[in-house]
């Protein structure tokens, strides 16, 4: 199955990092240029091992995924449970790792495409376009780490 990853080093903390990474909602916005809306579902509040979600790309293609994995701050994976006719099936995972006073972010999307006759054209265009879609939203999401007052107005939702 085909892969994207993308990486960068961001100047903060890695709790602070996996916490922002992991909003919703109209903040989630201000960093993510990949979606136009996001939320949980099942009645969940919080992510965690076995909450959905559901995403609406700026596209308006819609997924809902399921966390398989949830373990702050250093890691989340989600795989697909419905959403674009294309894909057979998509995971992605985000990992963590303090390094040189800051943080390391690594991003993987894993996919494949169907049908099955299209899937080698379909995978290889796929991961260009994917490949280019994973490194603008690290991009920005590295960039709003480094913005002083996108992180002040986070940890003060963060407050109670």
């Amino acid at each position: 199955m085909p892969q994207v990853r993308a990486a960068r080093h961001i100047r903060l903390d890695p709790e602070t990092v996996f916490a922002l990474s992991q909003t919703t909602g109209a903040f989630r916005l201000k960093w993510d240029p990949f979606i136009s809306a996001q939320g949980f579902l099942n009645s969940a509040t919080s992510a965690a091992k076995g909450v959905r979600t559901r995403t609406v790309s700026r596209l308006g293609l819609v997924m809902v995924s399921e966390y398989v994995s949830y373990a702050p701050p250093k890691n989340v994976g989600m795989t697909m449970v419905s959403g674009p006719w294309f894909f057979g099936n998509f995971g992605g995972g985000w990992r963590f790792t303090a390094d040189d006073g800051g943080t390391r972010a690594v991003w993987k999307y894993t996919f494949s495409c169907r049908p099955a006759w299209l899937r080698p054209v379909a995978e290889r265009m796929g991961a260009w376009l994917l490949g280019r879609e994973i490194n603008k939203r690290i991009e920005a999401f590295a960039v709003a780490c480094e913005d002083p007052g996108l992180v002040a107005e986070f940890r003060a939702l963060q407050t109670p």
